[in-house]
């Protein structure tokens, strides 16, 4: 007989799986409502997005006192700590465009005679 799995880890599961619903969801929404779900999801203090980026720095902080024990070896506290930062820095550069996902999300619809030109995209990469 196999033991229900402790509440966290149902929790991780649950969490997923609602992750997983919110993309379907977003993939069929009008723009206004897809702009505002992002937005909530990018929201770096109370969005998912920061809400990951704190589980994973917890997770770093776990993995380090874990390998100082040897129970872990040194490099998932690095990978850890890596992917923590990485995240940080997502979640700031996301965080300037909350005003234009914010601003999309709040526009009234309307029916314009002549749609909207679409922007050229261009890929910045810095560092």
């Amino acid at each position: 007989m196999s033991h229900p799995a402790p509440y966290p880890v149902r929790l991780a599961d649950e969490i997923t799986r609602q992750l997983d619903q919110l993309a379907d969801h977003l993939s069929q929404l009008p723009a206004p409502q897809a702009a505002q779900v992002i937005a909530r999801v990018l929201d770096p203090d109370a969005g998912v997005l920061g809400g990951v980026t704190h589980l994973v720095a917890t997770g770093s902080v776990f993995a380090k006192d874990q390998a100082e024990r040897g129970a872990l070896p040194a490099e998932v506290w690095l990978a850890l700590g890596r992917a923590s930062n990485q995240l940080h820095d997502i979640t700031l550069d996301l965080d300037g465009h909350k005003d234009t996902l914010h601003r999309v999300g709040t526009q009234p619809a309307t029916t314009a005679a002549k749609p909207p030109a679409p922007a050229p995209l261009v890929v910045r990469r810095h560092r």
